[in-house]
């Protein structure tokens, strides 16, 4: 077996070897460490290009940009979610680009409430991103229930992860008519086994949602066996701040009426006859609400032209390589006082890797005191996302060093846990 190479010389002979490193040039890069993309990608030219094409669009075309744009805009939501539909594994009409991520759980779970009879009963989990529950509480109580009384929760046994094994359990003995889990868990980055947890719930006759808000764009996926799924596109799919969202809806629910109905989401053909009764689309579009914001939809149409060039797949092995690599520089170069939070496992780690320390929020604001960007997770995790399309493992090392020399200076003391210094 040969011995790891954590030399800087190791790490150019890895950027040397890798398929996808000319891809980092098509970003725009300042001279800082950047390893934030999971809470927002970097921009690309590419996606700069098909905003500044919108730009010139409405600019020449005006009010025709809905019939003579390229594409039309009038069904740009629809000609994404096309685009969208191989990250999924799904047919491009289960797809839409729409709304935002917490608008599309409102409406998906509310949706999927509306068909169930009596008392449903929800399954989420403890340590998904908070506006999952959020939404989640406020759909039950809408429809006059106690979320309190209708939900079940999965705990976590290590504050980090959730056991499978325990949200199966919870489907088998809870009656649940309905889960929302994440992808990957947003704090650790542990990513889940949806075909397995899809597969229990279909087997349980449980309405069966995902959030993929940090998975798409760097874990390729098969929701065939999924029954709704819901995104942003400003982390690995880098459309940008804000930037439009996604939903996923399996076919086979198609003419269910959304709950929370809206104009773009009425069929296309009558759409301008402006009848007062609503007729949804007969596809995922049916779930789209007002009309599509063109400028931050504009940008996922060019940073999916990369995704697409590269390939989820190479993606997502680069990714996995990537965060290997910082690992194992964490275990090599770091004190014990640092540990993983992230699973070591390959097929259950997702995009970014949680490092945990017990002056996490010091240490981050004293990185960034040095260019190195990266974020706080409480109560000790600092997240760092080696972005595949544009990170190299050059950029891995030097930041791994350049946490090694903060710690062992005990530089991070100087820094209040706001990031001020003292």
């Amino acid at each position: 077996m040969t011995a790891f190479d954590a030399s800087h010389e190791g790490a150019i002979a890895r950027d040397e070897a890798d398929p996808l490193a000319g891809f980092a040039d098509r970003f725009h890069r300042s001279d800082e460490l950047y390893l934030d993309g999971n809470s927002l990608g970097s921009l690309s030219t590419d996606a700069h290009r098909t905003l500044e094409r919108v730009i010139d669009e409405w600019r020449e075309l005006g009010i025709r940009g809905w019939t003579d744009g390229d594409p039309p805009w009038f069904r740009y939501g629809e000609y994404l979610g096309d685009r969208l539909a191989p990250l999924l594994g799904v047919d491009g009409d289960e797809v839409v680009a729409a709304n935002a991520t917490t608008v599309n759980i409102h409406t998906l779970v509310g949706t999927f409430l509306d068909t169930i009879d009596g008392r449903p009963t929800v399954l989420i989990d403890e340590l998904n991103f908070p506006t999952d529950g959020y939404a989640v509480r406020a759909q039950l109580r809408q429809r006059g229930f106690d979320p309190d009384d209708r939900l079940v929760t999965v705990e976590s046994d290590d504050g980090r992860t959730i056991d499978e094994d325990d949200v199966v359990a919870a489907l088998e003995t809870n009656d649940v008519d309905l889960l929302l889990l994440p992808s990957v868990l947003y704090r650790s980055g542990q990513l889940l086994d949806i075909e397995r947890i899809a597969t229990a719930a279909a087997d349980e006759g449980t309405i069966c949602g995902f959030d993929l808000a940090h998975s798409i764009g760097v874990v390729p996926h098969d929701l065939s066996n999924v029954d709704f799924a819901v995104w942003c596109s400003y982390k690995y799919l880098n459309a940008g701040p804000g930037a439009i969202a996604g939903l996923y809806v399996n076919e086979r629910h198609f003419g269910t009426q959304p709950a929370l109905a809206g104009w773009w989401g009425h069929e296309k053909d009558t759409q301008f006859a402006m009848r007062p009764t609503y007729t949804p689309a007969n596809t995922a579009a049916a779930w789209q609400i007002g009309t599509i914001p063109m400028l931050s939809a504009a940008p996922l149409e060019g940073a999916l032209d990369i995704v697409t060039e590269a390939g989820i797949d190479a993606i997502r092995e680069k990714s996995l390589d990537l965060t290997a690599y910082l690992i194992a520089l964490v275990d090599e170069q770091l004190d014990d006082s640092f540990t993983i939070g992230t699973p070591r496992e390959r097929a259950r780690r997702g995009g970014h890797v949680a490092i945990e320390h017990p002056h996490a929020e010091r240490l981050a604001a004293a990185l960034a005191a040095r260019d190195a960007v990266v974020d706080f997770r409480p109560p000790n995790v600092v997240r760092v996302c080696p972005a595949p399309l544009y990170t190299s493992y050059a950029d891995v090392r030097e930041f791994v060093v350049t946490l090694a020399e903060i710690a062992e200076s005990g530089a991070y003391e100087r820094f209040d846990p706001d990031g001020t210094v003292t």
